[in-house]
């Protein structure tokens, strides 16, 4: 499996993707065509268009998914990019279109996946660890299952002198923990994963992650970090716990 999970696809200053050109073209090596599924955001050619042009000087042709079968647009590609926006809108989408299944067997069979915010958040076992609002409601929160664990792109680290009352993101994945079992993975902006069938690194800015476990205090992650570990079925988030 060859996956890239980004937290984020937009970092201050840069343009849409720049922050990531340089693993975006180690992971796409080989790879001329990638169908683009960008069901997260509600213009789906003007979605398209961005990841096309951004994907350009790599040589890769982008297809968007609504563009014909997505299951036979998928079959025709090298690599998937699932985009971000809103995840439970994804989702829905995902489930409708049989994508669900169809991603989880194409990139086990060798496809490239990529996927930010809510693509990284839909590569989980389910997206109970999504920071978006429930705008629609899909059949179930059961995701694509790439990694067997959960990931929460874009976290935040509770800032001390913050006035805003409500919970900080450590205290919503704490509250996950208490009726979840399974690690959950803090990533903050412009940190991404890497994973090339058996192995896992942490890569992006040095802001690195945060790794939340049920009854452990939450253990910093440094960029560059091996995570392998992680991809052990005996870590498997349990959606039933």
């Amino acid at each position: 499996m060859r996956l890239l999970l980004l937290s984020n696809s937009t970092a201050p200053g840069r343009g849409y993707l720049e922050h990531a050109t340089d693993v975006l073209r180690d992971t796409l090596s080989g790879v001329r065509r990638l169908v683009f599924v960008p069901f997260a955001l509600a213009d789906h050619d003007d979605y398209t268009r961005k990841v096309a042009e951004a994907l350009a000087p790599l040589g890769v042709e982008v297809l968007g998914a609504h563009q014909g079968d997505p299951l036979a647009l998928l079959d025709s590609a090298q690599a998937v990019f699932v985009g971000g926006g809103n995840t439970f809108r994804l989702l829905k989408r995902l489930h409708a279109t049989g994508l669900v299944t169809a991603i989880n067997a194409a990139v086990r069979a060798g496809t490239v996946y990529i996927g930010s915010s809510a693509g990284t958040n839909v590569a989980c076992p389910t997206v109970r660890t999504t920071n978006d609002m429930p705008i629609v409601q899909p059949p179930s929160l059961d995701a694509v299952g790439l990694v067997p664990f959960q990931i929460n792109p874009h976290y935040l680290d509770p800032l001390p002198d913050s006035t805003h009352m409500g919970e900080t993101r450590e205290e919503r994945l704490v509250q996950f923990l208490e009726e979840n079992d399974g690690p959950v993975l803090g990533m903050r902006e412009g940190t991404w994963l890497v994973r090339a069938e058996d192995t896992l690194t942490l890569g992006g800015t040095a802001a690195g992650a945060r790794l939340f476990r049920r009854g452990q205090e939450p253990a910093e992650i440094a960029t560059g970090t091996d995570l392998s570990w992680l991809l052990d079925t005996r870590t498997r988030y349990d959606a039933g716990a």
